[in-house]
């Protein structure tokens, strides 16, 4: 999900070279190497505006992999080829996140940084997982009620109570089950690394390097577990717990705590004082924008504001969850402190943020759920979720129990068809892991559980930002300078590092070193 885990705090240190190694990499891979024989790719132009140079093709896949010749859906794959043929090396693959993300929106707003950096060493290629974007997709057939994102992420009513997520839950789950059919099934994180496998394959490539994002990263890891053969060098970016008990339910619940590690950033940028010619400080002291923001919040919940938008006014819901997608970038404080200066005043009409003025397409809605139900049982106990909603309200007062609250997985028809797959450190070393320290989808803590899984299979970059995204995402020269680094040379520092937003590095120490992070 988009928008998509205590901590020990990593010191800041000072600024220092840091030295590298060669990862385990492999030689540049060649077209046509073994391994390689698969569908060939017929490329053409895009039918979108994008990229100048960009390609697009579709790849079929088979439905269910326990029946490769039989029905087959079609993936939407773009690429932007090396400008330096000299210099190519092979193909970086962009995996997406989400569940349910598109990747080629996702070519088309970082493929020009990227290549910038890449300088001519990749093919840039990336697809659109099943049940997203210009692939195959499925319906649920939901009411539009039902399809908005604050009440696909289940906000408890204002009282805490879950009684109505209950019954929009368990509409949602027959809705799926009923309409949903094969495709929906087949929607899952196993299903979606054999499809990597089977772009890698039609690529021609013995072996792929890649950028895996949010919940591409664990995509991106048990691709690596399961294919380590046909890594080479591996980048995972903003990485959740990849504990195979709590994939997908565990990652909602982190977002509470993830939440609360990223407020500061906003409550600091709120009171600074430069805010006051904008019209957007909400408060003389950091310290006074977190009481305010929840005093509004239950205002809201009593007396919910007409909007913009008609037939959705501004409930306390609906501004927790404008908080939640303003966290995940500085550059969304600005709207989401407008919003709370319209709610607070009495003459003003809130101006509802795109993301929460409609319904999401009914594609995109069943591309949310499908994943994160199909992948692994939920637990079904309605009294244990109305006991974990009350305990996390009272802990997170920020997210109000929604993370810990019922979803339609729990009354998923469907058991899953795969077992999760445990991340282990066995296969070669060569990946680098990069984390912002405070990111409020992906928090901190559950990097570090997947740097421990990984072992010495990675490295962990860590940089001293807020937000849901690390490379190329927030200006950190450090952090940027080190994963191209990685990509273009297979270099990676030799110990876990910690970049702060200047452009120094410093080494620190390990997930299972004495005084490092646990």
């Amino acid at each position: 999900m988009t928008t998509y885990p205590r901590r020990t705090l990593l010191l800041t240190l000072s600024a220092v070279a840091v030295a590298g190694t060669l990862a385990a990499v492999s030689p540049p891979a060649r077209a046509q190497a073994p391994g390689t024989t698969g569908p060939a790719l017929a490329w053409g132009p895009c039918a979108e505006p994008g990229l100048a140079g960009q390609e697009c093709a579709e790849l079929p896949v088979p439905l269910d992999y326990r029946d490769p010749d039989g029905p087959q859906l079609t993936l939407a794959v773009s690429r932007v080829r090396s400008d330096r043929p000299g210099a190519r090396r092979g193909t970086l693959l962009m995996i997406p996140g989400g569940p349910g993300e598109p990747g080629v929106p996702r070519l088309v707003a970082k493929g020009p940084a990227l290549g910038k950096e890449m300088a001519g060493a990749y093919d840039l290629v990336t697809f659109d997982p099943r049940g997203t974007g210009g692939s195959s997709t499925a319906s649920c057939a939901l009411d539009p009620d039902d399809r908005h994102l604050v009440t696909l992420r289940s906000w408890p009513g204002p009282d805490g109570g879950i009684t109505e997520n209950i019954a929009r839950s368990r509409r949602i789950a027959e809705a799926c089950h009923r309409h949903g059919g094969a495709v929906l099934r087949s929607m899952s994180t196993a299903n979606e690394v054999r499809d990597i496998d089977r772009l890698r394959r039609a690529l021609g490539e013995e072996k792929l390097s890649a950028w895996g994002s949010s919940y591409g990263t664990y995509v991106g890891a048990v691709y690596a577990q399961k294919y380590p053969q046909h890594t080479d060098r591996w980048v995972l970016d903003s990485n959740g717990d990849p504990d195979p008990s709590r994939v997908e339910r565990g990652w909602l619940a982190n977002m509470a705590a993830g939440a609360d590690d990223r407020f500061p950033d906003f409550a600091a940028w709120a009171a600074d004082p430069a805010r006051e010619d904008e019209g957007l400080r909400l408060a003389e002291h950091p310290q006074d924008v977190r009481p305010l923001f929840l005093a509004l919040a239950a205002r809201l919940d009593r007396a919910p504001k007409e909007s913009d938008t008609k037939g959705v006014p501004l409930t306390g819901s609906l501004l927790r969850q404008a908080l939640q997608n303003a966290l995940y970038s500085d550059g969304l404080f600005p709207p989401l402190a407008r919003l709370v200066r319209q709610a607070q005043d009495p003459a003003a009409r809130p101006v509802l943020p795109d993301a929460l003025a409609g319904p999401l397409p009914d594609a995109n809605a069943a591309a949310v759920m499908a994943t994160i139900c199909n992948d692994v049982r939920w637990p079904a106990s309605v009294p244990g979720y109305r006991r974990a909603v009350a305990a996390d309200r009272a802990r997170h007062p920020l997210t109000a129990g929604m993370p810990a609250n019922v979803v339609p997985c729990a009354f998923w028809k469907d058991a899953p068809a795969d077992r999760p797959v445990r991340i282990t450190a066995e296969g070669p070393s060569n990946i680098l892991l990069v984390q912002n320290r405070r990111d409020p989808a992906t928090p901190y803590s559950g990097a570090l559980k997947m740097r421990q899984a990984l072992g010495g299979r990675a490295r962990l970059v860590t940089l001293g930002h807020g937000g849901h995204g690390a490379y190329l995402g927030n200006g950190n020269a450090c952090g940027n300078r080190l994963v191209t680094a990685f990509l273009t040379t297979g270099r990676r520092p030799q110990r876990d590092t910690y970049c702060a937003d200047g452009a120094g590095a410093a080494a620190v120490p390990g997930p299972s070193a004495p005084g490092g992070p646990a």
